[in-house]
């Protein structure tokens, strides 16, 4: 242990280490993401159709499949370095505690006031639209991390903010909401009586709790039939990978000056940006024959768009008002559970995710929430950090891969993204602890139910 403590607790990089571009993996990919799809005409979007919806710099992002490196402007990276770089820390504690001799790392991203990685490209995205002019931006959040993060950004470049939150979420943590309203946030529980979508799924769903499928069709269409608004997402869109590609880039800048590189990545995946910005640069050593390493996305057994979705064009949103994009999905039309792991509760995947994962590149796994927080509350107990319970679930695999090396006595070295902090997720944490917890899995009945509702035309594989 002396020799390995040669590695601190906290592996921090200077400023100049920064990086000063995002990585675009689809660059480097064989088989790119399928284009988004007109809902209604069935052909790629155009730049000009998308840019209805979006931030022109964004849409040209969201379209780049050429450039592996996109440039990082000065004012957005000057706002990163009130945050960043995040640490890269060795679990000595949690190694220890499991007496295992694989080495465990987790990249933290919570130590800014939204409490996640989320900030990385809300600042990006409010940036956009702040340059393009536009008086305001309009958004969904499930657990509240994306919503909050968007909140601060926009209050720092005087942007109005709209945000439509899942309403399982908008009720079980006021306080999250609080802090968007602190920073100038509209905050609407979804769905809502003041859309025309928000209307139609109340009155075909009586009493939901919502989801983020249905917050998303709120969203876009406030910012469709609002001048001076635009949409952005949290998730899932291939610039929101791209923006988030910083996490990975730095882990891999700290990895490389110790000379640590891992068997086994780690990620929490619900619309993918995280575990898409974490993996970037190790996937692009991957698909450049460069090096090789074992990818694992963790999902709910709640919400299982990998495990047990199919590889589809779909809608994005309840409302079936955005584009069709082709990924691993449990259709738009499946409403989940109200699982305390509300920033995974979306019914797709990243395209970007997708067509790894569909190609061989990725393992993913489904893991019930009461093991979840069983790992989470562990975690917390010895390394001293309350983590989100999404991010819990990387930590569960984690945990669980770090036992596999204690039974072969092998030496892997695991790292998994500590996406945030789970301060405003006590009621989960109270349920939890109080026994009431309990763990959905959809029947194959219930997701068939989404599944019918994929849209069907030739070539869409279902």
């Amino acid at each position: 242990m002396a020799e390995e403590r040669k590695i601190p607790y906290k592996i921090y990089l200077e400023e100049s280490e920064m990086p000063d571009a995002w990585y675009n993996v689809r660059a480097d990919m064989k088989h790119k993401p399928a284009p988004l799809l007109n809902p209604v005409t069935l052909q790629p979007m155009t730049a000009q159709e998308l840019g209805e919806v979006f931030c022109e710099e964004l849409v040209k992002q969201e379209l780049n499949n050429d450039d592996r490196y996109i440039e990082i402007p000065k004012k957005i990276r000057d706002f990163y370095r009130m945050y960043r770089p995040a640490p890269l820390v060795r679990a000595y504690c949690l190694e220890e505690k499991l007496q295992t001799p694989a080495k465990i790392y987790y990249k933290f991203e919570g130590n800014n006031t939204s409490g996640s990685h989320k900030l990385n490209s809300a600042i990006a995205q409010a940036f956009y639209a702040k340059d393009q002019g536009l008086k305001g931006v309009t958004t969904e959040t499930g657990a509240g991390q994306w919503g909050t993060a968007l909140s601060m950004a926009c209050s720092y470049l005087d942007l109005d903010c709209i945000v439509f939150m899942v309403k399982c979420s908008y009720e079980q943590k006021p306080f999250r909401r609080e802090v968007m309203r602190t920073y100038g946030a509209s905050v609407t529980p979804s769905p809502s009586e003041t859309t025309r979508i928000g209307r139609q799924i109340l009155a075909e769903h009586p009493g939901t709790s919502g989801s983020l499928g249905c917050a998303i069709s709120e969203a876009v269409e406030v910012a469709t039939h609002t001048e001076g608004y635009r949409y952005v997402l949290g998730s899932v869109l291939n610039q929101v990978a791209l923006h988030q590609s910083i996490i990975g880039t730095e882990t891999k800048i700290a990895m490389d000056k110790y000379g640590i590189r891992p068997d086994i990545i780690i990620g929490c995946a619900g619309g993918g940006s995280n575990l898409a910005g974490l993996i970037a640069p190790f996937m692009g050593e991957k698909l450049r024959g460069e090096a090789d390493y074992h990818f694992i996305a963790v999902e709910p057994a709640s919400c299982p768009s990998f495990t047990r979705g199919v590889y589809a064009y779909d809608y994005c949103d309840t409302g079936k008002v955005c584009p069709l994009a082709k990924m691993y999905t449990l259709g738009s039309g499946f409403i989940p559970s109200p699982s305390h792991s509300g920033g995974l509760r979306y019914h797709g995947m990243s395209p970007v995710l997708s067509q790894l994962y569909h190609d061989g590149y990725m393992e993913a796994r489904a893991v019930e929430q009461t093991s979840v927080f069983a790992a989470a509350e562990q975690f917390a107990r010895v390394e001293g950090i309350l983590p989100a319970p999404e991010s819990s679930h990387a930590i569960r695999v984690a945990i669980d891969e770090a036992m596999k090396c204690k039974e072969t006595g092998e030496e892997k070295t695991i790292l998994f993204g500590l996406t945030g902090t789970g301060y405003f997720d006590m009621f989960a944490y109270e349920k939890y602890h109080n026994g009431e917890m309990t763990d959905y899995i959809p029947s194959d009945e219930d997701l068939k139910a989404g599944f019918d509702g994929l849209p069907a035309f030739p070539g869409n594989g279902i």
